[in-house]
């Protein structure tokens, strides 16, 4: 299976790529880890303390907006990461993508406040307005 090739890579796999020894030698241990899978990514998103999405709905709260994500929004987020291989760390710039536009034209202002619901079609239209989907699939 070619999508599990590297839990075989050695040190002299890393040198004939164009490593130098002096490099390779600072790894005191090669390992592989297994790719994360959708539930994963979509309990990374949503479930932890700092969990981005929590992090976006304080951050909308501070100017009085009620934030909320449409189910179907963080499995976009999700399938997004997992097409382009970013893996949990690219959660963070596909959100950034989406939310940009948003952060800077809150509904309502810190003044009245309001409700902003990001739903399927705004994320997929800021998405592929954005630099990110022009990047090419892995």
């Amino acid at each position: 299976d070619d999508d599990r090739l590297l839990q075989y890579v050695s040190p002299s796999d890393l040198r004939s790529f164009g490593l130098i020894p002096e490099l390779i030698g600072r790894f005191p241990v090669l390992t592989y880890l297994e790719p994360l899978d959708r539930d994963t990514l979509r309990r990374i998103l949503t479930e932890p303390k700092n969990a981005l999405i929590k992090q976006y709905v304080k951050l909308f709260e501070m100017d009085k907006v009620k934030l909320s994500f449409d189910k179907r929004v963080l499995d976009f987020i999700v399938d997004k990461a997992i097409e382009y291989k970013l893996g949990a760390r690219g959660l963070r710039s596909i959100c950034e993508a989406i939310m940009t536009d948003a952060m800077y034209e809150a509904p309502g202002g810190t003044e009245h406040g309001g409700d902003l619901r990001i739903t399927l079609s705004y994320a997929r239209e800021k998405f592929e307005r954005s630099r990110m989907s022009q990047l090419k699939v892995a």
